[in-house]
C-alpha cells in the first residue's frame, strides 16, 4: 500500500505517534512506532498487530492492512481501518443518566468479554507469537514500587512508605485471584468509539500496552478517573452475573496501581507529562494518603 503524504494527527493521544489519511469513506489509521512503542523493542509494531488479529470477532477492533517492520533509522508503521464513532469521553458529558448508564453497561460487557482471553501467567507480551516475559519480579508488585520511588523526587519520605503499604494491601487483595488473562491496558474513554445512535462500542483503539494481567486491571482502567455513580453501576451491570465479588472496585484499584504509578512517574519528567499523568499522580497521592477504598459497593 502506497501511504499518500497527508497524515492527520488524529485527536486524544499524547504521543503524536497515530495519523488518519485517505478521501472520506476510505480513510486509514497509520501509528508511527516510535517514542513509548519503543519499550517493546523492534517486535513492537509485529505484537501490535499480532494482538489485533487475535482480538478481531472478539471486541471491535480495526482490521490490520498492513504492517512494516523497523529498517535501520526507519520506525515501524502499523497501517488499519478507520473505524466509525464516537470517542467516548466526547459523548458521555452530552448524554442523559439512563443513556449514560446503558454506555457503562455496554463497556462493562466489553470488559467482561476481555476477561475471558484466557492466558497462563501475568507478564508483556514479547514478540510477534505473543509468548509472555518475565512480569514484575520475585517481590511482586511492592518491590517494583519500590524500584520506582527515587523517580517520585517530590514525594517525602512519609508519603513513600505510605505507597509501600498501599503496594502491600493491594498484592494481598490481587493474590485472592487466581487466573490471568489478556489486558488491553489503557482502557480509558478516549480509546473506546461509540454509536451515538445505538450506544453500541464500535471500537476499542491503542493496545500498545497490552499484556497478559489480572482480569480487573482493565476494570480499574477504565474506571479509574470515572466517579460518575449510574456510569459506575453500568459498568458493574455489565460485567455480568459471573462476577460475584463484592469488592470488585478495590480489585479494580488494586490492579491498576502499577499504571498508575508508572504515569506518576512520568509526571516527574517534564517531557513526559500531561493532564493525565498529573491526574495520575494526584490520585495515586490521595491513595497513599488514605488507602484503598473498602466496601465501595455497600
Amino acid at each position: 500500500m502506497e501511504l499518500p503524504m497527508d497524515l492527520i494527527p488524529l485527536e486524544g493521544g499524547f504521543s503524536g505517534e497515530t495519523f488518519v489519511t485517505g478521501a472520506p469513506g476510505e480513510q486509514v489509521v497509520v501509528r508511527i512506532h516510535a517514542g513509548r512503542s519503543r519499550a517493546r523493542g523492534p517486535a513492537a509494531v509485529d505484537i501490535d498487530a499480532a494482538v489485533l488479529r487475535l482480538m478481531r470477532g472478539i471486541v471491535p477492533v480495526p482490521q490490520v492492512l498492513e504492517v512494516r517492520r523497523p529498517t535501520g533509522e526507519l520506525p515501524g508503521l502499523l497501517v488499519t481501518e478507520f473505524l466509525a464513532g464516537e470517542r467516548a469521553d466526547h459523548l458521555l458529558p452530552m448524554l442523559d443518566r439512563e443513556s449514560l448508564a446503558q454506555v457503562g453497561a455496554n463497556l462493562g460487557a466489553l470488559v467482561d468479554r476481555l476477561t475471558h482471553v484466557p492466558t497462563l501467567r501475568a507478564g508483556p507480551f514479547v514478540d510477534e507469537t505473543l509468548r509472555i516475559g518475565d512480569d514484575l519480579g520475585p517481590d511482586g508488585l511492592p518491590g517494583w514500587v519500590e524500584a520506582q520511588l527515587p523517580a517520585l523526587s517530590t514525594w517525602n519520605a512519609s508519603l513513600r512508605t505510605r505507597l509501600i503499604r498501599l503496594a502491600e494491601s493491594a498484592q494481598d487483595l490481587l493474590d485472592t485471584v487466581d487466573r490471568t488473562c489478556l489486558v488491553h491496558g489503557d482502557l480509558n474513554l478516549k480509546n473506546l468509539l461509540i454509536d451515538p445512535a445505538t450506544l453500541q462500542v464500535t471500537g476499542v483503539l491503542d493496545w500498545e500496552f497490552a499484556r497478559s494481567g489480572s482480569p480487573y486491571s482493565d476494570l480499574g482502567n477504565l474506571l479509574r478517573f470515572e466517579r460518575d455513580e449510574d456510569f459506575v453501576a453500568g459498568v458493574l451491570r455489565g460485567l455480568g452475573s459471573a462476577e460475584s465479588r463484592s469488592d470488585l472496585l478495590d480489585l479494580g484499584r488494586a490492579a491498576d496501581l502499577v499504571a498508575l504509578v508508572d504515569l506518576a512517574v512520568r509526571d516527574h519528567d517534564p517531557e513526559g507529562r500531561n493532564p493525565v499523568t498529573s491526574a495520575a499522580q494526584a490520585l495515586l497521592l490521595d491513595l497513599a494518603s488514605h488507602g484503598l477504598p473498602t466496601g465501595c459497593l455497600d
